[in-house]
């Protein structure tokens, strides 16, 4: 998507897969309490896109912190405007509660990194709802259906192509993706032209979803903008992400389209899906178009 990997896959998982907390997804979102609604964290320079830190890592560092310092652990909205690009190294993220409720808190967070005369650069402000996933109700009325495409065997991953794109990202290595040979044309110089982009998505040390990463995988898959023929950076501008319910283990499904560029912006829209074909997460994103020559 829109701050997403350029090259069309990671490798494959590693033998002994990963739990909750021993991943380097934990690892690399860690936070540490500075004083109150205040930490510091380091952006790892593994979840990068050319040279600025990806978005949906972005995101899921500042829902950890905001998981810490709020009474709710779980995220369910999540709303973030990316200010400035980020880059690997020190951080600090002030968090603050709106409300606190019985079912619901709301928080905002800000992350900042240092200029070179060491005054705080805002890159990131947050603002989230968060609550109990565990907590609600079974009831599902829904007209949504997870993507067609093919088993994840029948998709294509990093061994399926040529040699990595010149300038790729080192994200790449920490992702499993498998995508939908539908929406890879431009991977052969043929993009499709629709705004499409469909594939199976994991953590490369086989780390199970949760909500969490949930943050992370809206923002994982390479931009649509790539099957509409335009390629290079697609700078996210404002992303929401709704969290509908805990995943269950293994891949998830991923489906992202976009309806509308003009102006020189674009909105994805994607749909996660879970092993027991729930929707877990829904997001939209508004991003910068590539330029074009």
């Amino acid at each position: 998507m829109a701050q997403a990997a350029t090259e069309a896959v990671t490798g494959a998982a590693r033998t002994a897969p990963a739990t909750i907390g021993d991943s380097e997804f934990d690892r690399d979102t860690a936070v540490t309490l500075r004083e109150e609604g205040v930490y510091d964290a380091e952006l790892s320079a593994g979840w990068t896109i050319i040279h600025a830190v990806n978005g949906g890592y972005l995101l899921a560092l500042l829902g950890r912190a905001l998981g810490e310092a709020l009474p709710h652990s779980d995220p369910f909205s999540v709303s973030a405007h990316y200010l400035t690009a980020s880059v690997p190294g020190p951080a600090v993220i002030r968090t603050q509660a709106v409300r606190t409720g019985r079912t619901l808190s709301t928080g905002q967070a800000s992350l900042f990194q240092y200029a070179e005369d060491g005054s705080e650069i805002e890159r990131i402000r947050v603002l989230a709802t968060y609550g109990d996933l565990d907590t609600l109700p079974d009831d599902v009325r829904t007209t949504a259906l997870p993507p067609a495409m093919p088993d994840r065997d029948h998709c294509l991953g990093a061994a399926d192509g040529d040699a990595p794109i010149p300038g790729s990202s080192a994200i790449t290595e920490r992702l499993d993706i498998r995508l939908d040979p539908a929406t890879v044309g431009w991977a052969v110089g043929a993009p499709s032209g629709k705004g499409e982009m469909r594939g199976w998505f994991g953590l490369a040390d086989g780390r199970d979803p949760d909500p969490l990463s949930l943050l992370l995988t809206v923002d994982a898959l390479p931009p649509t903008s790539f099957e509409l023929g335009l390629t290079g950076w697609t700078p996210t501008v404002e992303l929401t992400t709704h969290i509908r319910c805990r995943p269950a283990p293994g891949p998830l499904r991923v489906a992202i389209t976009t309806r509308n560029l003009a102006g020189g912006f674009l909105e994805e829209d994607a749909e996660v899906w879970d092993s027991a074909d729930r929707l877990v997460a829904q997001s939209r994103q508004l991003a910068k178009a590539p330029r074009t020559k």
